[in-house]
């Protein structure tokens, strides 16, 4: 697409940073990398965003109008599995208004050759706008991204998501209470505030409140540890 800008968006996950990485060593040219970040991602995904920065060998804009807490207090509302309007909000809305205001631009989305059951934004009345899959194209899957960011001496062993995200399992919560526990006293505050929790209540025989968690773990109750997660947002850790 001639004079289009080329738009690389990045979670900081796996996939988005295996994809940027590759695009500026494969098909070297002129990008806007951009994130959207919600204001509760961890210290160690700032840090991976700084390393990413020196590596691409240019900054990395951050498009965002408020903060996830924002909104809480704001709407007196909790995102949960039912109402997700932290990523509609927060990362969907911002990425393609920043988009469609910089047209034409071709934008970079990261999903891979093993994922094909999963779509990309569709904008196919949208004059001016492409989408480009590019590990796709090349047929790349998990191991073909764990394997190049290795190659790069990139290790991604962090949260890339909210610290107080809906979907975590319980064992992220018992860390959270251990290793953070201002931040996990913050995240039950506003559940005292709101009168809602993150979790479902009906989700496990534990209490879905932080405040009923954090007593659990006080008695020494030990949540059942899970490798990976059975669900979590992809917007968010792509």
């Amino acid at each position: 697409m001639k004079n289009a800008k080329h738009i690389v968006g990045l979670s900081g996950g796996k996939d988005s940073t295996a994809m940027a990485l590759w695009l500026v060593e494969n098909e070297p040219r002129e990008y806007e990398f951009i994130c959207t970040p919600t204001g509760e991602e961890p210290a160690e995904w700032a840090l991976h965003m700084d390393l990413l920065e020196v590596k691409l060998g240019q900054k990395i804009q951050r498009i965002t109008g408020t903060t996830l807490e924002a909104l809480i207090i704001k709407w007196k509302a909790l995102p949960n599995y039912r109402q997700r309007w932290c990523t509609r909000v927060l990362k969907i809305e911002p990425f393609y208004n920043y988009v469609f205001n910089n047209l034409p631009a071709v934008c970079y989305v990261g999903l891979r050759a093993d994922e094909l059951q999963r779509e990309g934004f569709t904008a196919d009345k949208v004059e001016g706008f492409e989408q480009r899959f590019v590990m796709q194209e090349i047929g790349w899957t998990i191991e073909d991204v764990y394997g190049y960011l290795a190659e790069h001496q990139i290790k991604i062993d962090f949260r890339t998501d909210c610290m107080n995200c809906f979907y975590q399992q319980l064992g992220e919560w018992e860390d959270l209470y251990k290793n953070k526990p201002e931040q996990f006293e913050r995240y039950a505050q506003m559940e005292r505030d709101v009168g809602h929790t993150f979790r479902s209540p009906s989700r496990d025989t534990w209490p879905a409140s932080l405040d009923g968690l954090a007593a659990e773990f006080d008695k020494g109750r030990a949540p059942r540890r899970r490798k990976n997660r059975i669900k979590n947002c992809a917007w968010c850790s792509a």
